[in-house]
């Protein structure tokens, strides 16, 4: 007999499946390890987000009409996503969640507008959220938005926490002017965390934790970040046209992280290395499926920009992932989620690589789904 966590559990794993493209691998199981194994603030918010584009992407900036009239739109907060997060959500505290990173808890903040249509408490708790970072997180010299709690610190990781959450808030807001301060936090970013030496960013600079290779999740992080800011531009009434010179910006950098990717090599698997400009490191699942997912949203954004080649490098990295998923849905190896300079490969489920694989799989269907991809 289950009992109730193992119950509520098995609810959420039951989803309907969208199997309308075969993309090589089983999107369903890979959710469902996503949704069993995570246990942190940025892995909630990241499958959260991973779940919506599954099984309610008319709900997710990648749908067609994801801001009707404008506003944020109605959501059922019995969807496998938002049901999935709710219990995550502290409703009445500064941020979405105790946590000693300002963004992570953040990875949440667009769950928690659409939980906020049919229960303005969720609103309330974004509100608070919005403006502890915007107004109470630490700054780096530059004036960029700290990642971490207790000192001024850049973390590649936060491009895709804080800034789509805040891009999002500022719809619900009807403030073009936020969201254009989002797009110049991303600029910020992008200027400490990117030398003109390469395309591809450094993963943290800070006085307490530094790491200057170019991780490859951490660039993914950053891509897919902004690629959600981004549709959040275009997609919303408000900023459509108000934001053109913004969104050529964001492209720009994404188009840079993507090509910085495309010249690393890749293992046996067809992985990507952990750390792109290092053959030392091993390939792994994890940064190898979120890059794909940026390609393959961005050949739809703007194939002009993004042509053949990036879908043709996405499908290495897609074709990769199925070989290595074992039956219960796990893709390895990875990076061990906790520790990115961990030499040791990570077998048992990473619930942000679990994610990324949902990513990739959203984006591709996506982008078969409007004749890009084949």
């Amino acid at each position: 007999m289950l009992n109730a966590k193992q119950t509520l559990l098995a609810t959420l794993c039951a989803g309907t499946a969208l199997a309308d493209v075969n993309a090589g691998f089983n999107v369903q199981t890979a959710a469902d390890v996503a949704v069993s194994h995570s246990s942190h603030s940025w892995e909630w918010g990241t499958t959260a987000q991973a779940l919506l584009e599954l099984e309610n992407n008319e709900l997710s900036v990648f749908g067609d009409d994801p801001f009707p009239g404008g506003k944020i739109p109605q959501a059922d907060p019995g969807i496998r996503a938002l049901a999935y997060v709710k219990p995550h959500i502290d409703r009445n505290k500064p941020t979405l969640t105790p946590d000693g990173a300002v963004g992570d808890p953040a990875s949440m903040g667009v769950s928690a507008l659409l939980l906020g249509k049919s229960d303005g408490v969720y609103n309330g708790a974004a509100d608070r959220q919005a403006d502890h970072i915007w107004n109470h997180a630490p700054r780096y010299s530059n004036g960029a938005i700290s990642h971490r709690e207790n000192v001024a610190e850049l973390w590649a990781d936060n491009m895709a926490m804080s800034f789509p959450f805040l891009a999002y808030h500022s719809v619900y807001k009807n403030d073009v002017k936020a969201l254009k301060d989002v797009v110049h936090q991303c600029s910020l970013y992008r200027d400490v965390l990117k030398i003109n030496q390469s395309l591809s960013w450094r993963h943290i600079i800070g006085s307490s934790a530094r790491d200057v290779g170019f991780w490859s999740t951490g660039n993914g992080w950053a891509a897919y970040g902004m690629v959600r800011v981004l549709h959040t531009a275009q997609k919303w009434s408000g900023s459509r046209d108000a934001t053109r010179d913004e969104q050529a910006k964001l492209k720009t950098w994404i188009k840079e992280i993507l090509d910085g990717a495309m010249l690393s090599h890749r293992d046996s698997n067809g992985f990507l290395r952990n750390y792109l400009n290092d053959d030392s490191w091993f390939g792994e699942a994890s940064g190898t499926a979120l890059l794909a997912a940026v390609a393959y949203r961005m050949a739809v954004n703007d194939p002009d920009m993004f042509p053949q080649k990036y879908i043709d490098w996405a499908d290495k990295s897609r074709k990769s992932i199925g070989p290595q998923q074992e039956e219960d849905g796990i893709v390895a190896p990875t990076v061990n989620p906790l520790g990115w300079k961990d030499r040791n490969k990570f077998y048992a489920g990473s619930p942000e690589g679990q994610a990324f694989v949902v990513n990739l799989y959203t984006a591709y269907r996506d982008c078969v789904d409007k004749n890009v991809c084949h």
